[in-house]
């Protein structure tokens, strides 16, 4: 195991780190305050603090009284529209291209269709294309940018700098998103995947709800996972931890997975999987509730959540398909529980917005864990709104990482 020292740069960038994310996660405080949860020196946080006064970085807010008569402290609190960045959210069936302040807030969002197996290349230009667009449009200065944050559905490489396997959503592997994105823009770009983008967006916006081990379960197109050791997102040797939507789980005969293999979990369980088994067995014999919604509809036009709601109205074929897919991901939630034993799973995507899956699937899981693993499951408070700011605050994260420090 290496170990390593820092020279003095580094401990700069790492206290202002600190003061930073404390500032994002408590609010305004005293530099008292400040100090005393950094375990610094008061004259060591006043010269970290005017530094970041001096760049704009924070602002000083109002005098409050500290408790003892005739003392009063200055409140100082991290200026959160000084500078923002952009953000690229690559998945099918369209990308988001997006900026967002410093606290998340979104100042621009646009989704751009993505077409299954596209040209990377032109692909990634037109993003970039009209994410500048966009930028000059809203009248975002070019200094005032920190950089572009890029979550690309799959499998990133190992330095996170390209897309090892897009799952569909590039025609080409190992295409370097980065390299490109930073010729395209001028700006320094960061990359991870989308799920675990999703998942970091959640655990910045949550504050202190970060702190801990969580295992985030995304369910929308596929399936995917990310997972958090006491605040930090686990990647992996070959940055596939979590790849949960993409174990096997039918031996033999299993149905082609996006990742290339086939029988994976994603193509039983995932909301797509749902719904194009419920339409093959779609009839007024097999399923009459779900054939009375459907109208004079396309069956092509029913979605996940007419099946939920046929399923949940007694028609025993839409059951039957929502049953073995809430059986199949419980079981791997179950694994996840006695493998990983996180304090909460949270659950990312609209199906959990039904209470009849989300009941069905919370009780399989609870069935056969012993009262020991007491885990919290709940939808993300951010449910289907992190679209829009996760790639973004993903440059974020690496500007409060480097103590804001361009």
């Amino acid at each position: 195991m290496p170990f390593e020292g820092d020279n003095m740069m580094g401990v700069k960038r790492n206290n202002r780190s600190a003061a930073l994310r404390i500032l994002h996660e408590k609010g305004e405080m005293s530099r008292k305050r400040l100090a005393e949860s950094m375990k610094l020196t008061p004259a060591a946080i006043t010269k970290i603090v005017g530094e970041m006064l001096g760049e704009g970085l924070l602002l000083e807010g109002e005098a409050v009284s500290n408790g003892t008569a005739g003392r009063r402290e200055i409140m100082v609190r991290l200026n959160e529209r000084c500078c923002c960045a952009l953000g690229i959210m690559i998945n099918i069936p369209a990308a988001v291209v997006s900026a967002v302040w410093l606290d998340g807030s979104v100042i621009f969002s646009e989704e751009l269709a993505i077409e299954r197996n596209s040209p990377a290349e032109p692909t990634v230009s037109r993003l970039c294309s009209r994410l500048m667009e966009l930028a000059e449009k809203h009248g975002i200065k070019r200094d005032s940018m920190i950089g572009v944050g890029v979550a690309v559905r799959g499998v990133t490489s190992q330095d996170g700098r390209s897309s090892a396997n897009s799952f569909g959503a590039f025609a080409e592997a190992g295409y370097p998103v980065c390299d490109r994105v930073e010729a395209l823009t001028g700006l320094r770009v960061v990359m991870t995947n989308n799920v675990r983008a999703l998942f970091a967006a959640h655990m910045f916006l949550s504050h202190d709800e970060a702190e801990g081990s969580q295992f985030f379960l995304r369910c929308e197109y596929g399936i995917g996972a990310s997972l958090s050791i006491d605040g930090r997102i686990w990647h992996g040797v070959t940055e596939q931890c979590t790849e949960i939507g993409h174990i096997p789980v039918v031996r033999r005969g299993g149905k082609p997975c996006v990742c290339g293999k086939s029988g994976c979990l994603e193509t039983i369980a995932s909301p797509t999987a749902i719904r194009d088994d419920a339409l093959e067995r779609l009839s007024q014999e097999q399923t009459p509730v779900l054939w009375k919604l459907k109208g004079d509809r396309a069956p092509e036009e029913l979605s996940l959540e007419d099946v939920l709601n046929a399923a949940c109205s007694g028609d025993e074929g839409a059951a039957e398909v929502v049953d073995r897919a809430v059986s199949t991901l419980g079981g791997a939630l179950k694994s996840v529980i006695y493998l990983v034993d996180p304090g909460k799973i949270v659950l990312y995507g609209r199906m959990f917005d039904n209470p009849y899956y989300l009941s069905r699937l919370l009780s399989e899981v609870r069935e056969g864990v012993d009262a020991a693993h007491t885990v919290e499951i709940r939808p993300s408070a951010y449910n289907h709104r992190l679209e829009d700011k996760a790639a973004g605050l993903l440059a974020v994260e690496d500007f409060f990482d480097n103590g804001g420090i361009r």
